[in-house]
């Protein structure tokens, strides 16, 4: 049920944000403590601002009323994916080429299931991450998480 509900929230608000040139990171919709919150993560070249946040929020919360997708009392948040924002995507992984990421993943890769590394390569349904002086090649379907790492 809730992967249903996301999927049509992401249909209505994706055109939203695009026009507005935002893009949409991710949404999530779960019960926390205070009740059911939706949070919606947003990016934009050069980042986001608290305006982006407050325009979004009111844009799509109109779109969600009128709509009517969620039937419950909830909670809406907008949001930036923050400077170490998960990578999800073939999208993803390729817009941050050459940036340093962590990479978890399902099963070991030559006995290693965490690699920290510079992104190399999107190919062949997988990425490259070169880290400790060896190149791992890791397939997208392996990866149970990859985030961002910060840069000094």
């Amino acid at each position: 049920m809730t992967e249903e509900v996301i999927d049509r929230i992401a249909k209505r608000v994706e055109p939203v944000l695009l026009n507005v040139g935002l893009e949409l990171v991710g949404i999530e919709y779960r019960r926390e403590s205070h009740g059911l919150v939706l949070r919606l993560y947003i990016d934009k070249e050069g980042g986001i601002t608290v305006e982006d946040c407050t325009r979004v929020s009111r844009e799509v919360g109109r779109v969600l009323d009128i709509e009517d997708l969620i039937h419950a009392p909830y909670r809406l948040e907008v949001s930036s994916p923050g400077l170490t924002r998960p990578l999800k995507t073939e999208k993803d992984f390729k817009k941050y080429q050459y940036h340093l990421v962590r990479v978890k993943t399902i099963e070991p890769i030559e006995n290693r299931r965490q690699f920290k590394g510079r992104l190399l390569k999107i190919q062949e349904g997988g990425i490259e991450i070169e880290t400790d002086g060896a190149v791992f090649h890791i397939p997208l379907a392996s990866i149970t998480k990859a985030n961002l790492e910060l840069e000094f």
